[in-house]
């Protein structure tokens, strides 16, 4: 049988320190308040009734069997409640969280091989850290630190959280427990997958690529409807709100050269979504409309322009309209550091009419001229690497994805991996819909036969099987729970939302048909938190409403949110049962102001003093069992008997209070006019004075 150090600590109601302590001087080696300690051992130290005093010196003088004095004691730690033990270092990482059995702490000779150790004591003997993962579960860090799990569970309680030995603790908890048994802590940064880095490619290997393009600017500019001259097809008519919602790719020819055009949304919601077009894309088209010049959606795409480094090519549409002034236009540009080719700038300008055609070719010469220029070229005989553009997940297909190659030649069977997601290509279309067998640089393809929805803009690459494309997906998959597991804190409770001062959160479960929504929902939405009122994305995700959102809504109090997607029968069924509000939209900006509106509802009303009347008090007269009544005239408003009253005595407020009577002669009176005398008693208040301002006012509530 053996027993452990903090088990003796309280049996003989000593220190945890100076328990370790005697055993030092005894020659016992302990590491921690964990470590067990033979019976025989206990006896010869602590069972003299002297609580181990006669023993320590006689086994610090023979050595105890390990032929080293106590004062050459391993931790270097004194005995007694004297000694202060060394705070222990903790770095929370990947690598340690399959513990060994602890050991029994014996009288060890100094030439017998070491026991097995717990890690946290082993570690803490070489002088380095204790690692733990992130995201550990309560029994991986029970097993890191060296304690039993009911330690930590413990500590938990008394923190006001309840966890098992599975669950697993965010790092906020895993330092308060750390901070709790006197661990230092240091959270180790959680290592990202890395990319695999591309090889130089010989310049013999290099062709010309068709130019990437993206078209921004601000809403109802117009874009769209160029780029209906594109695609040859009236997508103006079927975008919700005439506004386009996401992103989409497609080809335009021009002789026997392509130019590939990537539409980013035009709202200024997307910005997300506008700034990763600018990533991946050669030359950006600005989008301006003569009639109404430069707006604030054109200014943030000439910054996601100028960021990316790309050469911007300014289309200024809508000539044909009756108001158009694109001289006005070109100041503007110029003001803003792009000086058009006729103000003798860079920046090429082109008067185009998206309605009637005009200017479209010579548009297109000028996309080409500017590519030219960068002189865009890239290896097609190289494994297939680029973007992901958009992703979702089809009823009929499965997850879908458009991907914009950047390298190599993307073929059929290739085996793909972007992200998270993973899998042989099944099929590949082009922009128009028709079946392909492969997509060179800069081409935009749709293709099947991946394993989930990837996150649009991310980077995919053409793997050699599909087993290294799995691990590596299963790698990305597992750093990013580790980063949401570290992330996440423990379940907020009433109380402690109540002790923000007042901070109310707005939990919201957003679904949208398309990775790439989701994206500019979330990021639309997390603009609108104020001081007082926070949204929080509880969850958000690609496809139908659930009945796992609906129950996930109703637990954090929340509302479902769909975008382009719809309720399911049972999750119908279920959100009628736990009143759980479901709202569906087509438009972003619908969603936004209805979010807005429901966040105004949640605000408490301001309160608002208004001044109604002022009065100035001539004459004092003293009622026996009423108190003090001013004689008062009614300099300005109208007072009225149940407004509020401040006194207010050579320019200081000397009392704030009620009107406890309101008297015109004798009478009570409900309300006095200006230029009319009266009586009026202060409530709780004697010290009206004369030539006192009396100053009337009503609180009113305004809604926020």
């Amino acid at each position: 049988m053996s027993k452990r150090v903090y088990e003796i600590a309280r049996e003989l109601n000593l220190d945890n320190k100076e328990v370790i302590g005697r055993l030092q001087q005894a020659g016992v080696e302990v590491k921690s308040h964990s470590s067990s300690v033979e019976d025989s051992v206990y006896d010869r130290v602590f069972g003299d009734g002297q609580n181990g005093k006669a023993e320590a010196a006689p086994a610090a003088s023979n050595g105890g069997g390990n032929g080293r004095p106590a004062e050459a004691a391993p931790s270097g730690r004194p005995g007694g409640k004297g000694g202060k033990n060394k705070r222990r270092r903790v770095v929370i990482d990947a690598s340690a969280t399959n513990r060994g059995p602890r050991p029994t702490a014996t009288e060890v000779p100094q030439k017998e091989a070491p026991k097995p150790v717990a890690a946290a004591e082993a570690k803490e003997e070489e002088g380095t850290a204790v690692k733990v993962e992130p995201g550990a579960t309560v029994a991986d860090l029970a097993g890191a630190l060296g304690v039993p799990p009911t330690r930590i569970i413990k500590i938990l309680m008394g923190m006001g959280e309840m966890k098992t030995m599975t669950q697993t603790l965010s790092t906020d908890e895993i330092e308060l427990i750390a901070d709790d048994m006197g661990v230092e802590v240091e959270v180790a940064a959680i290592e990202e997958p890395v990319e695999a880095t591309l090889p130089e490619d010989s310049p013999e290997d290099l062709v010309e690529k068709p130019p990437v393009v993206t078209v921004m600017g601000h809403v109802d500019h117009g874009k769209t409807s160029l780029l209906d001259r594109v695609r040859q097809a009236n997508v103006q008519s079927g975008e919700a709100g005439g506004i386009t919602q996401h992103i989409g790719a497609y080809q335009a020819s021009l002789g026997d050269r392509k130019i590939t055009f990537v539409d980013t949304p035009g709202h200024e919601a997307f910005t997300e979504m506008r700034a990763r077009g600018a990533r991946i894309t050669d030359v950006v088209v600005l989008v301006v409309a003569a009639d109404d010049g430069v707006m604030p959606q054109t200014d943030e795409a000439i910054e996601h322009a100028k960021a990316a480094g790309v050469p911007i090519v300014v289309a200024v549409n809508k000539i044909d309209v009756a108001n158009a002034n694109p001289d006005r236009v070109l100041g503007q540009l110029s003001e803003r550091e792009l000086v058009p080719e006729e103000y003798g700038g860079e920046t090429v300008t082109v008067r185009v009419s998206a309605k009637t055609g005009e200017g479209f070719e010579e548009l297109l010469e000028n996309i080409l001229i500017v590519a030219e220029l960068e002189d865009l070229k890239a290896n097609p005989h190289a494994p297939a690497s680029g973007y992901v553009i958009e992703s979702e997940r089809d009823p009929g297909r499965g997850p879908v994805a458009t991907l914009l190659v950047n390298r190599g030649t993307l073929k059929k069977s290739d085996v793909v991996l972007a992200g998270t997601a993973y899998g042989r290509v099944r099929a590949m279309l082009d922009y128009t819909g028709k079946r392909i067998k492969q997509a060179g640089p800069g081409e935009p393809v749709e293709i099947l036969g991946l394993s989930g929805v990837s996150e649009a803009g991310t980077r995919f690459e053409v793997t050699e099987n599909e087993r290294a494309a799995r691990d590596r997906a299963q790698q990305a998959e597992a750093a990013l729970r580790r980063q949401e597991l570290a992330q996440g804190g423990p379940r907020r409770t009433l109380e402690e939302l109540l002790g923000q001062g007042g901070v109310q959160d707005l939990n919201l479960v957003v679904k949208a048909d398309v990775a790439g929504s989701v994206e500019a929902l979330k990021e639309a939405l997390a603009k609108l938190s104020t001081e007082e009122v926070r949204v929080n994305i509880v969850r958000s995700g690609v496809g139908a409403l659930t009945d796992s959102d609906v129950m996930l809504a109703s637990a954090s109090d929340g509302i479902l949110l769909g975008f382009n997607v719809r309720p399911t029968t049972t999750a119908k069924q279920v959100a009628e049962r736990e009143g759980v509000e479901i709202r569906t939209y087509d438009v972003i900006y619908k969603a936004l102001e209805e979010i807005e509106a429901a966040m105004r509802g949640m605000l408490a009303p301001e309160q608002e003093e208004r001044e109604t009347a002022s009065a100035e008090a001539r004459a004092i007269f003293r009622v026996p069992s009423v108190g003090v009544i001013a004689g008062c005239y009614v300099t300005s408003g109208e007072v009225v008997r149940n407004n509020r009253v401040r006194v207010v005595r050579d320019g200081t407020v000397v009392y704030e209070g009620n009107i406890s009577s309101l008297k015109r002669f004798k009478d009570d009176a409900r309300s006095v006019r200006a230029g009319f005398e009266c009586g009026i008693g202060v409530e709780n208040f004697n010290d009206v004075k004369e030539g006192d301002v009396l100053e009337f006012f009503e609180v009113v509530e305004v809604p926020r």
